[in-house]
């Protein structure tokens, strides 16, 4: 039984090592791809978070504006602050997981879509009343927002591709390989989708172009 036995750890040892001796001159320096798309996704991941925060940011400063000439809309006002806040909550209550938590991640982006719906019903708000879409102060804010909605829209881009290639290099040959003998504590990340409705809200056009 002994002899049999490391006969048996022997044999596995072999196979390993042929393993190896075939993998290295394939993958050349891959044995490190796994660990620099993953850095490279959570980089991704910390700049989706930076320009959702600008966003929640500058929603007291919109509203503020919007509350001084529309005191009447409190529905609306109440709606975007409540949003923000729990989008604000979520961002800073968000698992240390949150990358490879399925769950966690369609939270945080339940939140982000409430918030950018209850935007985008304050921002149609505006279209009644002319003296705010043309105050100085709203067309400072309108031209911001303009500015993060589309770094939001880069950022979730460049996380879905970072994301897209790590989950592709630990799940395909040879960085499966790699994640076997090497990394075996990684896990696929969240894939961060986008309704096609959240894409279009807001829209930030208040007639204030030519």
């Amino acid at each position: 039984m002994i002899f049999f036995s490391c006969v048996s750890r022997l044999s596995r040892s072999f196979v390993l090592a042929s393993l190896l001796a075939v993998t290295l001159p394939l993958a050349g320096c891959g044995v490190n791809n796994i660990p620099t798309y993953e850095q490279n996704a959570k980089a991704a991941w910390s700049e989706v978070l930076n320009t959702y925060k600008s966003r929640t940011d500058l929603i007291p400063n919109l509203v503020a504006t919007v509350k001084g000439f529309a005191e009447q809309e409190k529905s609306v006002l109440t709606e975007v602050v409540e949003a923000r806040a729990k989008a604000t909550s979520a961002q800073v209550q968000a698992p240390p997981d949150i990358l490879t938590n399925p769950e966690a991640m369609k939270t945080f982006q339940e939140t982000q879509a409430q918030l950018g719906g209850a935007l985008g019903r304050l921002l149609a708000v505006i279209e009644r009343y002319p003296d705010i879409k043309s105050g100085q102060n709203f067309l400072a804010l309108q031209s911001q927002l303009e500015g993060i909605e589309n770094k939001i829209r880069i950022a979730r881009s460049d996380y879905i591709q970072a994301v897209r290639q790590y989950n592709t290099e630990i799940t395909t040959i040879p960085g499966r390989w790699w994640r076997a003998f090497v990394y075996p504590d990684k896990t696929e990340m969240a894939a961060f989708e986008i309704p096609a409705d959240e894409q279009k809200t807001p829209k930030v056009d208040f007639g204030t172009k030519n």
